[in-house]
């Protein structure tokens, strides 16, 4: 039996670059804070608390620190979060990731020029609320169809429509064309993000022929999620899991081929660990 691993599968620059930043800052011996847990992967977090690293999750929290490093994490915040660490005389260590930081910056001037802006994204998600915060006007957000077809604004209002880094490509232009078709002037930036694109394309490809896929990732990861949704579609044996030992694989004597992709918060010890488990036992 063949295992396939895709070579996107783990870590994105973005969060990589978000989690090396916090071990190094640990270096320094100061109070080391991240607002929301830096990575969507409970092992990764559980290590860097028994570090001394503290999640904080509100701003509240923010403001009862007396001293010590916030780093915001590659999903990225509000814009009145810098302001509200500066206030209170905390450093702030940005690991936003710059593809986040690009959509930061579309949507800060295109609502200032007098656009409505759109998320493509799912509401609630940290980088959709982060996203949120620049724009100087209410941006909405849509994740569905049905919120596309009920979308309204007035006739000669701009739009500018921007995505969640990790949203699921066809779905976006799905959407996009939805609202397209009400006859708005349309500002469309795709700001998904090319090592999500490929990902996606990848899980599809792979889950279309494998006889099993496996998709690694936490539970609370969008574009884990997205995944999942992809390879499900193309195979009914696709499993969700965290780490190796939340998986209970099922074959059937004729397998011939298992497929493996991870989220972008999955570590790659995690990732080799299931690999050579199925390469042993199956």
């Amino acid at each position: 039996m063949e295992v396939l691993l895709a070579k996107s599968a783990g870590f994105c620059f973005g969060v990589k670059r978000a989690v090396e930043t916090v071990y190094e800052q640990l270096a320094t011996n100061k109070k080391i804070y991240t607002y929301g847990p830096i990575i969507h992967n409970e092992q990764v977090v559980g290590d860097l608390e028994k570090r001394g690293v503290t999640v904080i999750e509100s701003e509240n929290e923010i403001a009862g620190l007396k001293g010590g490093a916030v780093v915001i994490r590659s999903h990225g915040v509000p814009k009145r979060i810098y302001r509200l660490i500066e206030e209170n005389g905390l450093e702030c260590i940005d690991a936003t990731c710059p593809f986040v930081k690009r959509i930061h910056k579309i949507v800060e001037a295109e609502s200032r020029s007098g656009s409505q802006i759109i998320i493509i994204g799912n509401a609630g998600h940290p980088e959709v609320e982060g996203i949120m915060g620049w724009s100087g006007t209410p941006a909405v957000v849509i994740g569905t169809a049905k919120e596309a077809e009920g979308f309204e604004t007035d006739a000669g209002k701009s739009l500018c429509i921007v995505s969640q880094t990790t949203f699921n490509y066809n779905k976006f232009q799905e959407l996009v064309e939805i609202i397209q078709k009400k006859g708005y002037n349309v500002n469309v930036v795709n700001t998904i993000c090319n090592a999500t694109e490929e990902r996606q394309a990848e899980a599809g490809e792979i889950s279309a022929k494998a006889d099993a896929m496996i998709v690694i990732g936490g539970k609370n990861s969008s574009n884990t999620q997205k995944l999942y949704e992809i390879c499900a579609q193309k195979c009914k044996a696709t499993y969700f899991i965290q780490k190796l030992e939340d998986l209970h694989l099922e074959l059937p004597k004729t397998a011939a081929l298992v497929g493996i992709t991870a989220g972008a918060s999955t570590p790659n010890n995690i990732i080799e660990e299931v690999q050579n488990h199925v390469r042993v036992n199956f």
